[in-house]
């Protein structure tokens, strides 16, 4: 059975959780700015966490100290309805929080490959480690861009790597992606994995679940077992 390195946050609906967790999240960036005088978070995209965003966009906290990136995203410009960064801008840069600072992972670069480099060079002189970060996870044990059928996997989910921003290329993505390393989400002090619906709960348990000997470990499982600290799992049906 894996370690149980994770803390189940139940919810009775999804309004529920995305009042829950954006406090928590507020609560942690305004402690990072008070200690810091900074905070630096990593969001997920997808369709799950809109109500998340619209919810924590209304908080009132120090936002023009706090940098928002990515966890991952798709090689696809921000005009692209397949965008994390236009997710982001639409549901979380707005209202109080359309005073913080985001930075990108897209960017035009001939290759994935210089794109990664390029934003690893730069992204070193953010003020990490990550005070936030908050991840999805897919009915395929994904999380992050940390797909079972990606190439080097194991690198990407290397807890001792320097790399900040890897290229990503899996047959189940549907396109290239960039994503944050393993290592610099792990190091998050608020890790969190938010889900919702029956379907991703199913999933969820059956990673963590999974019997040593039958297979590679779904990514969700990895990243929790290597994290320093509980991952906090945030869930409504």
């Amino acid at each position: 059975m894996a370690r149980q390195n994770y803390r189940w946050n139940e919810f009775s609906d999804r309004g529920a959780l995305a009042a829950a967790l954006a406090g928590r999240i507020a609560a942690e960036l305004a402690g990072a700015t008070e200690r810091r005088g900074q905070a630096l978070m990593a969001v997920s995209g997808g369709t799950t966490p809109k109500m998340l965003f619209q919810t924590l966009s209304r908080r009132k906290l120090g936002w023009d100290e706090v940098v928002v990136t990515l966890v991952d995203e798709r090689f696809v410009p921000a005009s692209s309805p397949r965008s994390n960064a236009a997710l982001v801008a639409e549901s979380l840069l707005q209202d109080e929080a359309a005073a913080a600072r985001f930075v990108p992972l897209y960017r035009e670069s001939q290759t994935l490959e210089a794109a990664a480099q390029a934003d690893s060079a730069d992204m070193k002189l953010l003020p990490w480690p990550l005070d936030v970060a908050i991840l999805g996870m897919g009915t395929d044990g994904h999380t992050a861009s940390f797909f079972p059928d990606a190439d080097d996997l194991k690198a990407l989910l290397e807890p001792a790597s320097d790399r900040i921003v890897l290229p990503v290329h899996a047959p189940s993505a549907g396109e290239p992606r960039l994503t944050l390393s393993a290592a610099r989400l792990v190091e998050a002090g608020f890790l969190a994995l938010h889900i919702e619906g029956a379907d991703k709960r199913a999933a969820f348990e059956a990673a963590m679940g999974q019997a040593p000997g039958t297979g590679a470990k779904k990514p969700v499982r990895a990243v929790i077992e290597v994290s320093p600290k509980p991952v906090e799992v945030f869930w409504a049906p």
